[in-house]
């Protein structure tokens, strides 16, 4: 049968489509700089340069449901751009930028004027400006705003835009308080409004134009508004004020969420702060989601290119918070469960039982040139997900929620058994048959992501190992649950008989004796071992699919100076032809991938090399301001000394954003067994203490305090 080879996908989809009737595609436009300020909600974002200012042609401004409402926003002070002072976000959804006027005459030297923007992102983009004149007598300015829209598709927007200005109509209210601008094509329909307060006193197309006359350290005040939906008037919490809002005196759903949940304090600072900044970053990327007339939350998987629902990112994120409480986990299992896959379709590459990939609501989506509506190239989800709803049952004890989603599980074992085995060998396999769909459809999902150490691409279908070892834990776990609340005992021989066969075949076919001993990342269309050094060895680590014996040498690949940077683990050998430190798959460090390493360590029993691994991503974390970015360079650590990240990476990135839970769980070794709280800790002495409040199992909270190897667990009140 002829194989084929991956399709070339980027890791962020660069779409090139046609434009519009005159042909024309803007060059690709240029990135905001490192210093880029984003305020994230829910699946909107504004993305600005530090000014706050957001220039034509560039990959930022105002989105919405991965549709552009805000292509352009630029403000200009007598006709020259405003200097930056200091540009801080205040919040996940709260930014600040404090700027200065450069000189525009011999009556308006440098410095002259201050101008702050706030700019807050709820049910509506709102912005205060403040400007304040410091001459001593009365100056003469004029304020204009530019705005205009593309209305891109996200997909479109680090690519190439298709021109829609013939679909595109503006208006302007005669009085000055609005501008607004309609597309509409082939059925598809967007609107950005924008509101202001005072009228302008001029709008010259797309620009609006404010005449002032400051006295000595007189302020003028503009309030911008542009509703995320235009056919509605935005709630309280889009129409505070911004000293409220910086003050933090207005009421905030998610805030109060946050304040509710599980409490960490340590005598170390950075993972005290890690631990603070996952908790807020996580806000941050929360999406509600009202499933079956239940409002369920669950993580988006990053931004600000990724504020959806995804499988395996969301998956992952939800997993490694479950300690933290179970919400995040029963909203993915719910959302993700609505949209299995119910038929074979080709240009979405869905399948009966399959968890989704990836789901988009802009234009190309919707119009069916992009098959996203939802996305099901991924072999690993379906197996992530029944790996979730053990884990949450296990935390939880919710016999209710397994027994309802009992279909959806057999579902996902028959996708496993039928479609994901595509040619009977035992082996869950991938190959896209869209012409639009991803080639590796594991984890490594770039096009190159999956190699042979002398560099060489394999040929499609691909069976991964990481596959393999989720596809064999899911099925213990599924057996667990069929002797629990599944109660059907043969379903459970079943599936450990399955688990048996599967882990000793693997064993044979995929070990590999030469370099020390490892196993390789897959298996291509020809049966050929893919013998690249990856750091999926930990994934295999965290699925117990290692034999104990071969536990060792596993280990001592992963910790070999060809793998670990002083950062954490590389995906991929420095020995290896194709590595490269910034390649996507080929050499970065992965937060997230490191974590589920960690988890792996832990189940087998190597805590010290566990630590080792978790302090190195604290201080990681520590060089981005205990944010852990998506991605990092591979470089040594002792050699730069400092790390450096993977460009373009999403921050904050959801299953980066969950790793420092994942790191305290590892140091506590919680578990819950017989629905109880246990934890058996080897806390590093770099740590000192931990103290866990309000931990969240079968129902009660608990406090942990640990340190070295000895811990406290209690029930908490509340």
């Amino acid at each position: 049968m002829a194989t084929a080879r991956p399709t070339p996908v980027d890791p962020m989809p660069h779409v090139r489509e046609d434009a519009g009737p005159q042909g024309e595609a803007r060059a690709i436009p240029p990135e905001l700089g490192p210093d880029a300020i984003a305020v994230v909600r829910g699946s909107a974002f504004m993305y600005s340069n530090p000014v706050g200012d957001v220039p034509s042609g560039s990959i930022g401004g105002l989105v919405h449901q991965d549709t552009r409402l805000v292509s352009r926003w630029e403000l200009r002070l007598n006709g020259r751009p405003l200097l930056a002072l200091r540009s801080t976000p205040m919040a996940y959804d709260l930014a600040q930028f404090v700027l200065s006027n450069a000189a525009t005459s011999a009556d308006l030297p440098a410095d002259a004027v201050a101008v702050r923007r706030v700019r807050h992102l709820g049910d509506a983009l709102t912005e205060r400006i403040e400007v304040q004149s410091y001459r001593t007598e009365p100056v003469r300015l004029e304020l204009r705003l530019a705005v205009e829209n593309d209305f891109a598709d996200l997909f479109e927007i680090k690519s190439e835009v298709a021109d829609r200005s013939p679909w595109i109509r503006r208006g302007a209210a005669a009085d000055g308080t609005e501008l607004s601008l309609t597309y509409a094509r082939d059925g598809f329909h967007a609107v950005t409004r924008l509101c202001v307060d005072p009228p302008a006193q001029r709008i010259d197309g797309t620009e609006l134009i404010w005449e002032l006359e400051l006295g000595a350290l007189q302020e003028w005040r503009l309030d911008l508004r542009v509703p995320l939906a235009p056919d509605r008037e935005p709630g309280d919490a889009a129409r505070a004020d911004v000293d409220d809002l910086l003050h933090g005196r207005t009421t905030d759903p998610i805030r109060e969420w946050l304040a509710t949940g599980v409490r960490l304090t340590s005598d170390n600072d950075n993972l005290q702060r890690a631990v603070n900044r996952s908790l807020t970053d996580l806000g941050a990327l929360r999406l509600d989601i009202e499933v079956c007339g239940e409002q369920v939350i669950l993580p988006a998987a990053g931004a600000p290119w990724f504020l959806s629902l995804f499988g395996r990112d969301t998956l992952i994120s939800a997993y490694q918070t479950i300690s933290g409480g179970p919400h995040l986990a029963r909203g993915t299992l719910l959302a993700l469960a609505r949209a299995q896959g119910r038929r074979c379709h080709d240009f979405t590459d869905e399948e009966p039982g399959k968890i989704l990939h990836e789901v988009r609501r802009g234009e190309l989506t919707r119009q069916g040139r992009k098959p996203y509506s939802p996305y099901y190239g991924t072999a690993d989800a379906t197996q992530l997900w029944l790996v979730l709803l053990s884990e949450y049952w296990r935390w939880t004890g919710d016999d209710d929620l397994v027994r309802g989603l009992r279909p959806n599980a057999m579902a996902a074992l028959d996708w496993i058994d039928r479609y994901g085995d595509r040619d009977g060998d035992g082996y869950v396999e991938y190959a896209t048959r869209s012409a639009a769909g991803l080639g590796n459809q594991c984890w490594r999902d770039s096009p190159d992501g999956v190699r042979f150490a002398d560099g060489r691409i394999p040929v499609l279908p691909l069976a991964t190992s990481d596959i393999q070892g989720y596809t064999y834990d899911a099925k213990m776990r599924l057996a667990e649950l069929a002797d629990g609340p599944l109660d059907d005992h043969a379903l459970a021989r079943r599936l450990r008989a399955d688990a048996g066969r599967l882990y000793e075949r693997f064993n044979r076919d995929f070990w590999i004796d030469e370099r020390g001993g490892y196993y390789a990342v897959a298996l291509d269309g020809d049966k050929q071992r893919v013998d690249s050094l990856t750091s999926t060895l930990g994934h295999l680590l965290w699925s117990g699919i290692v034999p104990p014996e071969r536990a060792d040498r596993v280990v001592a690949q992963l910790f070999s100076p060809a793998m670990f940077s002083g950062w954490g683990i590389r995906t991929l050998s420095r020995d290896d032809v194709a590595y490269n430190p910034l390649g996507y798959h080929l050499g970065t460090v992965w937060p997230h991938d490191n974590a589920i390493a960690v988890l792996g360590l832990t189940r087998y029993g190597y805590r010290a090399e566990a630590n080792r691994l978790s302090l190195a991503l604290l201080d990681a974390a520590a060089e981005f301001d205990h944010r852990l970015p998506e991605a990092l360079g591979g470089f040594y650590r002792h050699r730069t000394r400092v790390a450096v990240p993977y460009p373009t990476a999403c921050s904050p990135q959801a299953w980066a954003t969950t790793v420092p839970a994942t790191l305290v769980r590892s140091m506590l070794g919680a578990d819950v067994v017989d629905g109880r709280l246990v934890v058996d800790p080897d806390v590093p002495p770099e740590i000192g203490g931990i103290r866990v409040d309000r931990v969240l199992a079968h129902g009660r909270r608990w406090t942990v305090e640990a340190r070295g190897r000895q811990a406290r667990v209690r029930h908490a009140p509340g």
